[in-house]
């Protein structure tokens, strides 16, 4: 296999996203959608982007966008990912519940969509601040109490990274993740074909690489390095206050990390290859 050249011939803002046997790939005007369906056919879907920053300019502003962005993207990777498990229903081999009909009796099919989404985003971000907030600063007061401050985001830190690391090998011993994980690859080969200036052919696309510098894995573990920095600065003694200045200042941290993502994407610089490493080995588990 050929080796992929190290600088890009030109930069990008296409993202994209794995989906079930399809990726989503989203540039600065419109976005498309790509399933293979269960007779093998590739299904097309773009669609025109409505961008809330072109409505509110403030929303698009440094360090306000890299929230409100990241908000978009689990909307917008919520709904593909529901289009694309439509192609493969679950056979149902039970009546539907009373709750179901319930739910099917009073929302009509959009609004029960919307619904959906907006759960599923809501117990995502919950059970995210569950496992990389509560969890590893709730337990570090009781037992590590005689502990510098320091001393405990140090170790507050090393957890959220562990627990990032063991939840990415658990997901991708799942066969179904593990599917979807290639197709993430396939997204990100991509991309990166198109920015060393290729051909978006399927010979150019296997040369090229299947780790890239804007990808998600990176933003999260972005995160806990800038929330390890912050936290080291913003002492609290009290558990709960711990708790609370984590959650508040989330969109601090995911601001400031969104900034350093796109400045990694955007740079060829030793520093900026060596801050984007340690996201790049970690993408060798969600990029198989």
């Amino acid at each position: 296999m050929a080796k992929q050249p190290q600088s890009c011939a030109f930069r990008t803002s296409i993202g994209g996203q794995a989906l079930i046997e399809g990726i989503l790939m989203r540039g600065p005007e419109k976005q498309a959608i790509v399933v293979r369906d269960q007779e093998g056919n590739l299904v097309e879907k773009v669609e025109e982007l409505r961008l809330i920053k072109d409505r509110h300019p403030i929303l698009g502003w440094p360090l306000i966008r890299g929230t409100v962005n990241f908000l978009s993207s689990m909307v917008n990777g919520v709904k593909a990912l529901m289009y694309s498990a439509d192609f493969y229903p679950e056979e149902e081999t039970t009546e539907p519940s009373k709750f179901e009909q319930w739910l099917d009796r009073t929302f009509s099919n959009k609004k029960l969509e919307g619904l959906i989404v907006g759960l599923s985003v809501l117990l995502g971000i919950g059970l995210s601040i569950f496992l990389f907030l509560v969890l590893p600063t709730g337990g570090l007061l009781h037992f590590f109490p005689d502990f510098p401050m320091w001393g405990r985001n140090l170790i507050e830190g090393v957890l959220k990274v562990a627990i990032f690391l063991l939840y990415l090998i658990f997901c991708s011993k799942q066969k179904d993740i593990y599917r979807v994980f290639q197709y993430h690859g396939a997204e990100h080969k991509c991309i990166n074909c198109v920015e060393h200036g290729h051909p978006l052919t399927v010979k150019y696309v296997r040369e090229s690489s299947k780790e890239h510098k804007r990808c998600g894995t990176s933003f999260i573990l972005i995160v806990m390095v800038i929330s390890i920095l912050m936290f080291m600065v913003i002492r609290v003694d009290t558990i709960w206050m711990r708790i609370l200045s984590r959650i508040i200042l989330v969109p601090v941290i995911a601001g400031i990390s969104y900034e350093v993502l796109q400045c990694a994407g955007r740079s060829n610089s030793k520093f900026m290859d060596l801050v984007s490493r340690p996201g790049m080995w970690m993408q060798g588990l969600t990029t198989k």
